[in-house]
């Protein structure tokens, strides 16, 4: 992993140590991600809960967790570090795994359940992502940064299709001898370890500069979250980030109205064993670590802007790529096109958070960007699901959601030819 980065752009030994502790936190949280976040809506069916129910539980705690993680820049400035509030966040995470072990020993769980189980391990992981986006901001150097984090988002993409492959398998041997629900324990307890092996290696990462302490009166935190967020929309309207997070925003709408549906789409409707779902779901996450070393390199050549519009443009008409055929074959080049694309995208994102706010507002802008971005998921998810469910379920309302979607991301393109000037803004931001 740390040999992709030239080592004489590594300039001290307490970097390199750095550089490895976040690449093993990302590989240990991408298997977790792989075994067990990613099957939390398959875990609903296999409770004999219907394709709604299984798109609300990848979608409805996003909320939960989006407004909980507004209490993060406070947490943040009572600590007095980013470092010990990411740690904190994620040991919740790993522990939010335990009741979903127990509900599939017992064989049993309802929906108001899961979705607080859900809601917790969101809320634990998008607490953390604002305080992580600001750490790590200011502990890899702008020199590197591009490529490490193609290469540390290539490992991320390795384990999550590593996680992915074992829960299919696992899973597969489940079924066959009618232990379905004992296998899904089995693969939440291993996410939940490997997230704890994850806390370990953040713990291992240092903390090169700490915020700024808050002194706001005590007993008065809705008042400064409500400032906070305040601050940060004002930080935002102000920047390129709010060009680019409005495009976010809309394009995170348009993709969610179909995301959430196609776990139900192949296990319902096409009747996918778990080893077929693993095998095409499993098909986009390797394109994505493949492509992402040469993605890394044309960023760099033609700059994160650009990716993204490659990302957005090359997006669009996924969805409608799932209805001409149900072959295995087929949907397998399908999610191969869809992992580079996503990729590219993906990436872009990454590094233009990076580029558009400075590290001392990126904490504030992280979070207000979250909470609109849960809110555009449940939205997309939501619509999703009403269409789907008046049109009865069958192929023809997946049909109808999945051409709404590409339809809505097609609309979305104005917002993306506004998204100009980051490039630019970045520089001035590495020269102050």
């Amino acid at each position: 992993m740390i040999d992709a980065v030239p080592h004489r752009l590594l300039p001290k030994a307490g970097l390199r140590r750095d550089l490895v502790a976040s690449a093993a936190d990302a590989a240990a949280f991408s298997v977790m991600v792989g075994c067990g976040e990613t099957y939390i809506p398959a875990f609903a069916l296999g409770l004999g809960m219907g394709p709604v129910a299984a798109g609300m539980m990848a979608s409805v705690p996003l909320l939960a967790g989006a407004f909980f993680q507004l209490v993060t820049p406070l947490a943040v400035a009572r600590l007095g570090t980013n470092r010990g509030w990411v740690i904190l966040c994620v040991a919740v995470q790993a522990l939010s795994f335990l009741p979903l072990v127990y509900w599939a020993l017992r064989g049993k769980a309802n929906l108001p359940e899961l979705l607080i189980a859900a809601s917790v391990y969101w809320a634990a992981g998008m607490a953390s992502a604002p305080a992580w986006s600001t750490w790590i901001g200011t502990l890899i150097p702008v020199n590197i940064r591009t490529a490490y984090f193609a290469q540390r988002s290539r490992l991320g993409q390795f384990g999550i299709l590593f996680g992915f492959m074992v829960g299919g398998i696992v899973l597969q041997i489940g079924e066959s001898y009618d232990r379905t629900l004992v296998a899904f324990a089995v693969l939440f307890a291993l996410a939940a370890t490997c997230r704890l092996m994850s806390t370990v290696c953040l713990i291992a990462c240092r903390e090169l500069e700490r915020p700024l302490g808050h002194k706001s009166e005590p007993g008065s935190p809705p008042k400064h979250m409500l400032q906070q967020l305040k601050t940060a929309v004002s930080i935002m309207a102000a920047s390129p980030s709010g060009a680019l997070i409005s495009y976010l925003w809309t394009f995170a709408f348009a993709v969610q109205c179909a995301g959430p549906y196609f776990t139900p789409y192949m296990l319902r409707e096409l009747g996918f064993s778990y080893g077929a779902f693993m095998l095409v779901a499993g098909m986009g996450v390797l394109a994505k670590a493949l492509a992402l070393p040469s993605l890394g390199r044309l960023g760099s050549r033609i700059g994160s802007v650009r990716l993204l519009w490659i990302g957005g443009l090359s997006t669009i008409p996924l969805a409608l790529l799932w209805l001409p055929s149900s072959n295995v074959g087929y949907l397998v080049c399908v999610q191969v096109l869809a992992g580079v694309c996503w990729a590219s995208y993906e990436l872009a994102i990454m590094l233009l958070f990076f580029d558009a706010v400075g590290h001392r507002e990126r904490t504030g802008v992280v979070t207000a960007y979250n909470l609109g971005l849960a809110i555009a998921t449940v939205a997309g998810a939501v619509t999703g699901g009403v269409v789907l469910r008046a049109m009865g379920e069958d192929r023809t309302a997946y049909v109808t959601v999945f051409a709404i979607s590409s339809l809505l991301r097609l609309a979305s393109l104005p917002l993306l030819g506004r998204v100009r000037a980051i490039e630019a803004h970045a520089s001035g931001l590495q020269q102050k």
